[in-house]
């Protein structure tokens, strides 16, 4: 064999050798890449969904295996943190809702004593005043009691099947007068098949109580008032609509924080204390239903309680 036919053989091994060394370095950066797109995939999973899952690593390259590590390791970082802010959050509502309580008892007999001194001077404004204050703040403090118990998990509603049309007949009912003293044109359509939805007739109640409360404070200026009942197949809904000055793209969003008041609440006549709403909002996810809000200022605003129907 001669010597040219020699350096050609050796030249196709050595061309065949680089070329399976540039096959195993592509098959195995590949599979690499895989492995990081499964490990990312299973990390974008766990922080949306909130899971207290670990990343998987199924794999011999160290480099691979503590980084993995090094996830899991901040993903129990954020579980402890987690855990820790819902034990203060809820000790932090219990403390509120004991406050709440103790305030209530002393403010109690301070308001049966100003009762007793108002029957006995009648015609004293000034004790007319103090009474009116402090009925405000017994009314402020009941809201917060309320609130603090419902998202401390200290209320106890029993679901139940409801007929919602009589729900609904009531509370119209309840704002009739002060509806036809301020002049407001009434749109009803509540059917009167029977309609029956989850719930809890009290808490159903306080919730259409706090929509149409809202509505006169706040949507008077349009002077109308729509209760709407309907349905699909597995939902009942409830629009409360008003025609008011409404609410702005912007701020809609935060209408069912707590304390949170639109402009017009600086309005001694229309003042509110930013709790009703969020009470709704909160005792609608009790039910397992929901608020939502759709609102074009000027011309409608709506404010629809989604239930669950029930029709056994």
């Amino acid at each position: 064999m001669s010597d040219k036919t020699i350096i050609f053989f050796l030249a196709v091994v050595v061309c065949l050798l680089f070329l399976v060394v540039l096959y195993q370095r592509f098959i195995f950066g590949r599979g690499i890449q895989a492995k990081i797109k499964r490990m990312n995939k299973k990390l974008e999973e766990i922080l949306e969904t909130g899971s207290d899952e670990k990343v998987m690593v199924f794999t011999d390259n160290p480099v691979l295996m503590e980084l993995g590590g090094q996830i899991n390791r901040l993903l129990i970082d954020r579980q402890k943190i987690r855990a820790d802010f819902k034990r203060e959050e809820i000790s932090s509502k219990k403390m509120l809702a004991n406050i709440s309580h103790d305030i209530k008892t002393p403010l109690t007999v301070i308001l049966g004593y100003l009762e007793i001194m108002s029957l006995n001077h009648a015609d004293n404004e000034m004790l007319k005043k103090v009474e009116t204050k402090a009925n405000q703040v017994m009314n402020l403090i009941n809201q917060f009691f309320t609130l603090a118990k419902l998202e401390s998990g200290d209320t106890n509603i029993n679901l139940g099947k409801v007929n919602i049309n009589e729900i609904c007949r009531e509370n119209i009912l309840e704002f009739y007068d002060i509806l036809l003293q301020k002049d407001f044109d009434v749109d009803l359509f509540i059917p009167e098949t029977a309609i029956f939805v989850q719930g809890e007739k009290e808490a159903l109640q306080r919730i259409l109580y706090n929509l149409l409360s809202n509505v006169i404070r706040y949507g008077s200026d349009g002077k109308y008032l729509g209760v709407f009942l309907r349905q699909d197949k597995g939902n009942v809904y409830i629009d409360v609509v008003d025609k008011g000055k409404g609410i702005e793209q912007e701020f809609a969003s935060n209408v069912f924080d707590r304390l949170y008041t639109m402009e017009d609440s600086r309005n001694r006549e229309i003042q509110g204390n930013g709790l009703g709403l969020t009470i709704a909002k909160n005792l609608a996810k009790q039910l397992e239903g929901d608020i939502f809000l759709n609102s074009i200022p000027n011309v409608k605003t709506t404010f629809t309680v989604s239930l669950k129907k029930i029709t056994y």
